[in-house]
């Protein structure tokens, strides 16, 4: 009676590609993971950065001249202001409102004194800088608003993280006539 059984190359040669097999599995398992991670921080900037870039647009967009100085602006005539790190307007229901970046690199809104924040804690603004034109009476010119952003993921690996920069400009709706 002859025994059937396997030899000891035959069994190292199985081994051998079941854990090539099970390596290459597990390979692509971690590979596909951090690419989900990386697409999850990918949606996270660009829908806060999406919300936050039409929130400010809106409110910009809607801003009022200073007829009475110095209830919000400087002087009268001015249709927006900069201020440190953001900028300083009288929004469409008489208010004086202002975005700006705290010390925590986190965009906030000012607005009928209260404070609200317009990024999460998961989000880092790295530089939010205004450019105004037109901004006086005196100019003759449309005022606009140019925004600069630059926001990204915070507290994730390197290598998951996503960074974007974002440029708008905006033109007040009224037309800029003398009053």
């Amino acid at each position: 009676m002859i025994q059937k059984a396997f030899t000891l190359i035959e069994i190292l040669v199985a081994v051998a590609i079941f854990s090539l097999v099970i390596a290459a599995g597990s390979g692509i398992f971690i590979s596909s993971i951090s690419g989900q991670q990386k697409s999850l921080a990918f949606q996270k900037v660009l829908s806060e950065s999406s919300y936050l870039m039409e929130y400010m647009s809106r409110s910009l967009r809607m801003a009022q001249k200073e007829l009475n100085a110095p209830t919000c602006l400087s002087q009268n005539g001015l249709n927006y202001e900069k201020i440190g790190t953001g900028i300083r307007f009288i929004n469409y229901k008489d208010e004086c409102q202002e975005f700006y970046l705290d010390a925590t690199n986190r965009l906030k809104e000012s607005k009928n004194g209260g404070e609200n924040y317009l990024t999460s804690e998961a989000l880092q603004v790295s530089a939010f800088n205004i450019n105004l034109a037109g901004e006086s009476q005196g100019d003759d010119i449309q005022p606009r608003v140019t925004i600069f952003l630059d926001i990204k993921t915070k507290g994730q690996k390197p290598q998951t993280q996503f960074e974007m920069k974002i440029q708008t400009t905006i033109s007040q709706r009224n037309l800029d006539v003398k009053r």
